[in-house]
Formats: C-alpha cells, sequence, structure tokens
C-alpha cells in the first residue's frame, strides 16, 4: 500500500508544472531521507544538525516560492519564511533529542540546535555565493551543476571541520 501511494506521489509530481527551484526535488528528497538514516548510522548530531539545518532553509526557499506564486506579499516575508522553517528544526527531532546547552563561544546554547542554524547560514550564504559568481561570468555559471557544487562542498568542509573538532 505504501508503494501505491509512494508511486502515486511521484506520478502526480511530474504532472505539474516546472518552475525554478533554488534546489531540485530530487536532491531535497535525498537531504532529507539520508538525515535519518545518517542518525541511525551513529553519526554525530551535530553534523546532523548542520545539513538538517541546510534542508531546512531549502525547504524555506520553497516556500517562498510557493508565496510568490500565489501572490502573497507583505513586508518580511522572506525572512519569516526562513526563520520559521529553521526554527522546525525544534518539531522534528522533538522526541528523539533532549536540549542539554552548552557554552560554545559567548553563547549558552545546544549543540544541535547552534549546528542547524550554522547549516542554513551556510546554505544560504553559499546560494548568495551563487549568485555573486554567475553574476560576474556574465549570467552563466562556472561549470555545470556549479549551484549544487558550492552548498555541499560548503556544508561537507564543515561537517568535516564538527567531526574532527566537535563543539
Amino acid at each position: 500500500m505504501k508503494k501505491l501511494f509512494l508511486m502515486l506521489f511521484f506520478y502526480f509530481m511530474t504532472l505539474s508544472k516546472a518552475m525554478a527551484n533554488p534546489a531540485c526535488v530530487v536532491c531535497t528528497v535525498a537531504i532529507g531521507a539520508s538525515l535519518e538514516i545518517a542518525r541511525k548510522l551513529g553519526i554525530c548530531d551535530e553534523v546532523v544538525g548542520l545539513w538538517a539545518g541546510a534542508f531546512l532553509a531549502i525547504l524555506g526557499y520553497w516556500t517562498i516560492l510557493w508565496f510568490e506564486k500565489k501572490h502573497w506579499d507583505f513586508w518580511g516575508r522572506d525572512f519569516l519564511l526562513l526563520w520559521l522553517s529553521v526554527a522546525m528544526i525544534g518539531f522534528v527531532y522533538v522526541g528523539e533529542l533532549s536540549y542539554h546547552p552548552q557554552i560554545v563561544g559567548f553563547l549558552y546554547v545546544d549543540t544541535f540546535l547552534l549546528a542547524a542554524v550554522v547549516g542554513a547560514l551556510s546554505y544560504i550564504l553559499s546560494q548568495k555565493f551563487y549568485l555573486y559568481l554567475k553574476l560576474k561570468n556574465g549570467g552563466k555559471a562556472h561549470f555545470p551543476f556549479e549551484k549544487v557544487v558550492l552548498p555541499l562542498t560548503v556544508l561537507l568542509f564543515l561537517s568535516g571541520l564538527i567531526n574532527s573538532y566537535p563543539l
């Protein structure tokens, strides 16, 4: 029964009108599915939080595009929607994580939540950097899938950094 619903879902998704998105559907689903797999494999929570934050930032971008499609414009909309999407991290892992704040630099915060915010900010900044590079190159990407490679490179670097030097 699950397979039938999944097949119907993908069938109807292919019938819908395509529009430009900040991340492809396949990449978004792959990130979302890999988060739970990573937790089951025992990867540290901060690395999972980093990728979860980036995933929720992607969902925030998708929500912004949906609001634009509906012509729902109001002051502070984009900031509010991105903030709300990243704030959803508390609902995603509400039963699986316990809140243990620590002193990180000058902050007294839970390391998973901090990693989620850093992941969201790194994704957003890497997309802004991609737009800057594209503008400097005459409106064209330097190489195919540059828009995907930049955030993945940043997130992989930060994942290695967090894994080597835990918070």
